[in-house]
């Protein structure tokens, strides 16, 4: 009998980002910490957080996003989506340092929009976005080559979602196009298919498939065969000269690790098991999701159509789980129902890197005068960025 010999195996790169082990500064994942943070079972986190936060005054500045944790979005100044945020940080000027309780694209977005005065702050480098990191700027690259030869770059307008990285935001504003969020996507793709006339545009929607798919067909009236994927992992993204020709949406293959959990069976399952509820989703989910839906909209919309709903009604919801607990709290009082769309739990889990330790850890760092975690986006980068925001700014 031979004697098993011990396995070689050793963690692979992207195993060691997943674990927030390693450095990559080019991901949106994975960066060892390089303080001491407090142990989570501190009793006194609350109120070395509230003391930091007290000796710091008007020098901090704490943004919130709807996905934070409980513990952390206590402490905030103000809360909202991505770009709500990043605005409300440049609106700020006075504030020396801008703590984003969030992810890297997000504290990204903040410095591109923020003086050159005012640093940001990202409590946990690991805290990224596994859909910003479904598109790198190499990628992208190879994929307007292609394109460039197939003959279409020049009737192509690149759209991308603000969950992408600088990077990307970057090769947006220098090829001519613009950012969108959820609740203006529509907006900026009418914008983007009214260049050159109409005649022939097609849009490279980056990096979420599904938020281009729903709005192209559900807002604009186009049909799915409009529409063709690009998968970076294959060559040519796995399409033919005519496909890219043919089509009007060339979207990324790209997704959001929550919204895409979502299923036509979540659906069917809680309309079942409650009957008469009103299901409320946000366009990052699956086509069919949303097809099946009775209402789809961003974050704020989602938050305004429940504060609108009337007392009594039922809500099975469709968005990250803390969004959607904290709803519920809110709005019991009222005699809402809201629940979660889908039985099984779903934690944006990058954005809960941001905890209590980290975040104290990094107030405690700025009062001791010790800026940790700074969020740095080159000047090149920022210049061509801040053009595609500043397009989105200014759409009709």
């Amino acid at each position: 009998m031979t004697t098993a010999q011990p396995l070689d195996v050793q963690p692979t790169p992207l195993a060691l980002l997943l674990l927030g082990r390693g450095a990559d500064p080019a991901s949106e994942r994975g960066v060892d910490c390089p303080g001491d943070l407090p142990p989570p079972s501190d009793p006194r986190l609350v109120e070395r957080a509230r003391a930091a936060k007290a000796a710091l005054g008007d020098k901090v500045f704490v943004l919130g996003h709807h996905y934070q944790r409980d513990e952390v979005i206590q402490f905030a100044d103000v809360t909202g989506d991505s770009f709500k945020l990043a605005r409300d940080a440049a609106a700020r000027p006075q504030a020396e340092y801008i703590v984003f309780c969030g992810v890297h694209f997000m504290a990204e977005s903040a410095d591109i929009l923020t003086s050159d005065a005012q640093q940001v702050v990202l409590p946990d480098l690991a805290a990224g976005c596994s859909m910003a990191d479904m598109a790198t700027a190499e990628q992208v690259a190879e994929c307007w080559d292609v394109l460039t030869e197939t003959g279409v770059a020049d009737v192509t307008v690149p759209v991308s979602y603000m969950n992408s990285s600088a990077d990307i935001k970057a090769f947006t504003g220098r090829h001519g196009g613009t950012i969108c969020t959820s609740s203006n996507a529509r907006r900026a793709l009418d914008w983007a298919f009214a260049r050159n006339g109409g005649q022939d545009t097609k849009v490279l929607f980056l990096p979420d498939q599904h938020l281009g798919r729903n709005t192209a067909v559900r807002d604009l009236g186009m049909s799915l065969d409009d529409c063709v994927v690009w998968n970076p992992h294959k060559p040519n993204g796995g399409l033919s000269a005519q496909q890219l020709r043919d089509a009007r949406m060339i979207l990324w293959r790209g997704h959001c690790s929550v919204h895409g959990r979502f299923s036509l069976d979540s659906v069917r399952e809680v309309r079942e098991r409650i009957p008469g509820v009103n299901v409320l989703v946000h366009p990052e989910c699956r086509h069919e999701v949303v097809a099946a839906a009775d209402h789809v909209g961003s974050t704020e919309y989602i938050i305004k159509t429940l504060q609108a709903a009337p007392a009594g009604s039922t809500w099975a919801v469709g968005t990250e789980l803390n969004l959607v607990k904290r709803l519920a709290h809110r709005f019991a009082a009222e005699g809402k129902e809201i629940v979660f769309l889908d039985r099984t739990v779903c934690f944006c889990s990058t954005m809960n890197r941001i905890d209590l330790p980290h975040l104290v850890w990094a107030l405690e760092s700025l009062v001791d005068g010790k800026v940790v975690n700074r969020i740095r986006v080159d000047p090149e980068t920022e210049r061509y960025a801040r053009l595609a925001l500043e397009r989105m700014l200014a759409l009709p």
